[in-house]
């Protein structure tokens, strides 16, 4: 299914403020509580604006899609690193873009090359990763620690799998807009 892009931040995080409150996949916090406390945690790590806008926005696809909380125990995968892609790619360059498009894969990654990382996720986290492929294989995590972005991916997702802590403060979303204006893609 083809999405309609985001043509301005301003339309990307009013979509984001008013279509965030649904439950995240499972969790107990929310899609915009998931996306801040993922951007909070990259932020605290001492990310760059690229990837604390990527940790932000990396599950932003399943707010575009309508995720309900009920779709994985369903069985359902919406592709949401690739609908996210698709629909900000008109805003942002490969340093935002190809760490969102790798974090399901990073995380397919770890559980094939950490042994204690499948069982350091959440429920619902182990039931979308049978529906996203489960572990790699070797040629697959070979593969996988080749790409451009795979370590960017691979911190991504440390900051997603953390960030699931109900009514844990963090800055407002219009402190990460501000961070994303900066790593806006020039536009001709």
């Amino acid at each position: 299914m083809i999405y309609p892009a985001f043509h301005t931040l301003d339309d990307l995080f009013t979509q984001l403020a008013t279509q965030g409150h649904s439950l995240y996949g499972g969790e107990a916090v929310s899609q915009l509580e998931h996306a801040l406390q993922s951007a909070l945690a990259a932020e605290q790590a001492g990310a760059s604006d690229a990837l604390i806008t990527a940790a932000l926005l990396h599950d932003v696809g399943h707010i575009v899609t309508g995720q309900r909380d009920d779709d994985i125990t369903n069985g359902l995968d919406d592709h949401h690193e690739a609908v996210a892609v698709q629909v900000l790619g008109t805003l942002f360059d490969d340093e935002v873009l190809m760490p969102i498009a790798l974090h399901v894969a990073a995380k397919r990654y770890l559980c094939a090359t950490r042994r204690d990382y499948l069982t350091s996720l959440s429920n619902a986290s182990r039931q979308s990763l049978v529906l996203q492929g489960g572990p790699m294989s070797a040629s697959e995590v070979q593969r996988f620690a080749c790409r451009p972005h795979a370590n960017a991916a691979i911190a991504l997702r440390h900051y997603d799998d953390i960030a699931k802590t109900p009514a844990l403060p963090t800055p407002p979303l219009q402190h990460y807009q501000a961070i994303a204006a900066n790593v806006l893609k020039a536009l001709s």
